[in-house]
């Protein structure tokens, strides 16, 4: 198969990686790609999703698969534009990225088929906001996309009006409002599905760590690490979130007439009173992703083609057991900034079964990768243990050196104390 991969981060080069594992003879391509996805894919060098579609169709492309979100909702929507070519897009339709792309109607969507979530407001007065807000630590939200940084959490009043006044005065994101939400407690996990025309399949469940600082300190982030494993939620409590929350929002895509062939991600809040969904991501999140395609094993090509064209063949692949560590080395600077330009070393040091992803990477003059952007890597281990895999996660992270270097210790330890 000719298959085109969309995106450029650490999570389309982890897609790019089990593609090129998957059994047969793949070309595959990559657009924008990076330095690093190019030792696996052509890069294909377009101005325009018009331009992108023009090439998927003049190299009769058979697969599209749709990493980053932003192309989603760009134009016409890449799923739309590859149907009207038609092009099997692995992605859903530009009107079913509304779930991820606008807060509001995610929100929305949830109430309108009483799927377990908080309550909350949404307002573009800064007044408002803040009146609307009850205690700390507070959530608000962007209701459009914001690369993983229009949310914030404020523990007290300044950081409250602060983020207020960047999302609704300074329109730090562009335009949109601002949803204050109710502020729920318990640990989070995220449940990762591919859905298929009313079919579906739940993946392996993750747990990411979306603040800069180790305990869950310092400002939000993409995330800085994830853990993944079959093992993660309880079967029983697995059951409970498919039957609340999964299988309500796959039958209400069908019930609105909202196409959805893809990955979907359900960000879920363990509260005591039970599951709450927090958000929809309409793709495979990062830097889960990371720690949960190497715990995907069989046809992964074949199984994304089979669903871009309505049909979960689950038979394709099977989940590896054990738990997959995942830890991002972020560069100086990071969140609110980032670095480029510093040489990474160690590479040769790592064993054979880690696995590193590139992010924010780029080929210097001397043909050595060097920093280019706020994450940078991410270091990957699979062991049959929790324990083990965090050992070797972070004894890989250990091995990788650049000016700046950030990264958290207790990834894969904490939300793990009780175990």
């Amino acid at each position: 198969m000719k298959i085109l991969v969309v995106g450029k981060g650490g999570r389309e080069h982890a897609i790019h990686t089990a593609l090129s594992e998957s059994p047969g003879e793949h070309q595959l391509y990559a657009f924008p790609g990076s330095d690093a996805i190019s030792q696996l894919a052509t890069i294909v060098e377009v101005e325009t999703l018009k331009a992108l579609i023009q090439f998927m169709t003049s190299e009769a492309i058979d697969l599209c698969i749709a990493g980053e979100e932003s192309y989603l909702i760009k134009e016409e929507g890449l799923a739309n534009a590859c149907q009207q070519a038609g092009i099997p897009c692995w992605g859903p339709h530009l009107e079913s990225a509304q779930l991820e792309a606008s807060k509001e109607f995610a929100k929305q969507f949830m109430v309108r088929h009483a799927i377990p979530t908080g309550n909350y407001l949404s307002t573009n007065s800064p007044e408002e906001a803040f009146d609307a807000i009850k205690s700390y630590p507070a959530v608000l939200k962007f209701d459009g996309l914001a690369a993983g940084k229009g949310v914030a959490l404020p523990n007290t009043e300044e950081e409250a009006r602060s983020f207020i006044h960047d999302v609704l005065v300074d329109r730090k994101f562009g335009s949109g409002n601002l949803l204050v939400e109710e502020f729920l407690t318990g640990p989070e996990i995220s449940i990762f599905a591919a859905l298929a025309d009313g079919d579906y399949q739940i993946l392996a469940p993750a747990r990411d760590y979306k603040r800069i600082g180790e305990g869950d300190s310092g400002p939000n982030t993409g995330g800085m690490g994830a853990v993944a494993s079959r093992n993660l939620v309880a079967p029983d409590l697995l059951a409970e979130i498919e039957t609340t929350i999964v299988r309500p929002t796959v039958d209400g895509l069908v019930a609105d007439g909202l196409p959805y062939r893809g990955f979907l991600y359900f960000g879920i809040m363990l509260t005591p009173d039970g599951p709450r969904i927090l958000e929809y991501n309409c793709r495979f999140g990062d830097p889960e992703c990371q720690a949960v395609l190497p715990l995907i094993e069989g046809d992964f090509a074949s199984y994304c083609a089979q669903g871009a064209k309505g049909k979960i063949s689950r038979d394709l692949i099977g989940f590896r057991e054990g738990w997959s560590v995942c830890v991002i080395l972020a560069s100086a600077g990071y969140p609110a900034t980032s670095h480029s330009g510093d040489h990474i070393s160690g590479f040769d040091n790592l064993s054979n079964t880690t696995r590193l992803y590139h992010a924010g990477t780029k080929l210097g003059e001397r043909g050595a990768f060097e920093t280019a952007g706020g994450r940078v890597l991410a270091v990957v281990c699979h062991r049959s243990t929790r324990e083990e895999a965090v050992e070797a996660a972070h004894a890989a992270a250990d091995c990788i050196h650049f000016e700046g270097l950030q990264r958290r210790r207790d990834i894969g330890l904490l939300h793990f104390e009780s175990d």
